[in-house]
């Protein structure tokens, strides 16, 4: 098999000409683009994607084909060093909104993904090329053939300033994908789907195997990608209508199609990483105070009660089901944006952004699930959130989900109800625990402490006494009490400001384990 550094542009256009036919995409070739290299085209329509969905689920799963062993053996170093060219981006130097460029398969993305542009109904299926990309001196010989694929790409627009575009979306590996706001960057991910998440019989992960990316034109502020995703579980067609700016808000709609009876499914997943914060800081010889994606769950319920969960970094696996008929929304968020609160000039988790998640009509009864798995790096993405249908999704049924994704500092704060800004636990003079919870003032002001009740709860454990003060530094409200968990490992507690008891501010909710003593 011929290597990378053996091969020229010319040649290397041929060795993807000999293998379309494999691919059955036709045998025209059009280099529109720099180094870009289409199969033939062919009709498209949105439905397609569900069609094909469709089918695929009536028969047995095949594993896609893995790329060379020769890709998969690069080590980080190496993979990085393989650079897609931004001069020759999709759309570069058209009068269009947006551009895209692609990632090469190898390392950790095992299976190529084909990715079609579609333009005036049609589809043409882009070939790998390696003119696409620079390969740096590290990396070695590489075999080079149509059937690679790509790992994923990503799309640019102006969503910083008006003359130069962007990054703002990546979908690579499995299913996943990111977004960014105006000024922020990458943190947690989304997924396509999650299945088995902490189960054990092992976690699943299903495939996004093709993708379908509508051109833009000039003007368009959106941008649309359909999506085919195939697993041994399940297959599912995807819509993904995108527009950038303050918020990148994405316009999601599913359909799946099981091949066998999916009893624990998460839709909307999200994936970030918690590795320790004030409460946990003493874990971790660190000079930073934090270090975090993402510190808390939000979620507003079916009663349009607002619930904040910060998130924690166990010692052992924690799962929490939030019971729910159709959620208003929930989602990952990152409420501490004090770069003093970090310290960390390369990482700016400041800047990271919430992923919060509006769900379409009909998602009936079920549980926002979150997952809290132990680590020790801040490589490990260790938190998972997502929704749970209370139902079994059996074979030969179809299933919807439309939701709303906003990548951003969504979901706003109540005008009228305080919300939760930190928390923080040590050892009471008496020897029980100690909470203290700090309450951000709504836009309609503070309500003073003496005109506040508290409704606390102690699950596992005593509740023993609370106080209330206005907390003249931060313009909100402390609430401290203690309790005793006596022999109990975990305590579930749950704690809320009221005002001639009705509710002030949204519901805090924390499991306190032992390892926080």
């Amino acid at each position: 098999m011929t290597g990378r550094r053996g091969i020229t542009r010319r040649s290397a256009l041929g060795v993807v000409a000999s293998a379309v036919t494999a691919l059955g995409v036709g045998g025209r070739f059009d280099p529109v683009f720099a180094g870009a290299t289409f199969g033939d085209a062919k009709p498209f329509a949105s439905g397609d994607v569900e069609a094909i969905a469709r089918a695929m689920a009536s028969k047995a799963f095949m594993t896609p084909k893995s790329v060379p062993k020769e890709w998969l053996e690069l080590n980080y170093d190496e993979y990085r060093d393989i650079r897609f060219l931004p001069d020759r981006a999709l759309w570069r130097g058209e009068d269009r909104s947006f551009e895209l460029q692609l990632f090469a398969p190898g390392f950790y993305f095992q299976t190529g993904v084909m990715i079609d542009v579609v333009e005036n109904g049609e589809a043409r299926p882009l070939l790998f090329n390696p003119d696409l990309f620079s390969f740096g001196e590290v990396v070695p010989d590489l075999p080079i053939e149509a059937q690679l694929g790509f790992s994923g790409f990503r799309v640019h627009g102006a969503i910083n300033r008006a003359d130069y575009k962007d990054e703002f979306l990546v979908f690579q590996g499995a299913s996943y994908f990111r977004g960014v706001g105006k000024g922020q960057a990458y943190g947690l991910s989304a997924r396509g789907l999650a299945l088995k998440t902490a189960d054990p019989r092992g976690e699943e992960f299903p495939l996004f195997r093709r993708f379908w990316i509508e051109a833009p034109s000039a003007g368009d502020e959106t941008v649309t990608v359909h999506a085919l995703l195939d697993s041994e579980s399940v297959t599912g067609a995807y819509h993904f209508k995108i527009t950038p700016g303050d918020e990148t808000v994405m316009d999601c709609a599913s359909v799946l199609f099981p091949r066998l009876p999916l009893d624990h499914v998460g839709i909307a997943p999200l994936t970030s990483m918690f590795l320790f914060d004030h409460k946990l800081a003493k874990r971790f010889d660190d000079f930073r105070g934090a270090v975090h994606d993402s510190n808390g769950l939000a979620v507003v319920n079916g009663n349009n009660e607002r619930l904040w969960r910060p998130l924690a970094n166990p010692d052992r696996l924690q799962v929490s089901n939030f019971l729910d008929t159709d959620p208003k929304g929930f989602g990952l968020a990152q409420r501490n944006r004090r770069f003093g609160a970090f310290n960390d000039l390369e990482a700016a988790y400041e800047r990271r952004p919430n992923l919060w998640i509006e769900p379409g009509e009909g998602w009936g009864e079920g549980a926002v699930s979150l997952v809290e798995i132990p680590t020790d790096e801040e490589i490990n993405d260790n938190i998972v959130a997502f929704w749970r249908p209370k139902t079994v999704l059996e074979p030969g049924r179809e299933y919807r989900y439309t939701y709303r994704a906003s990548w951003g500092n969504a979901p706003e704060p109540s005008d009228t109800m305080a919300s939760v800004s930190t928390s923080a636990f040590g050892l009471h003079s008496n020897g029980s625990r100690l909470a203290v919870i700090d309450f951000t003032a709504p836009a309609v002001g503070r309500v003073p402490a003496a005109e506040l009740s508290h409704d606390i709860h102690v699950i596992r454990g005593e509740f023993l006494n609370a106080v209330l003060q206005d907390n003249d530094q931060t313009g909100g409200t402390r609430l401290a009490f203690s309790f005793d968990p006596g022999v109990s490992e975990t305590v579930e507690l749950r704690a809320q400001l009221r005002r001639d008891w009705r509710p002030v501010s949204e519901v805090w909710l924390y499991r306190w384990t032992t390892a926080q003593q």
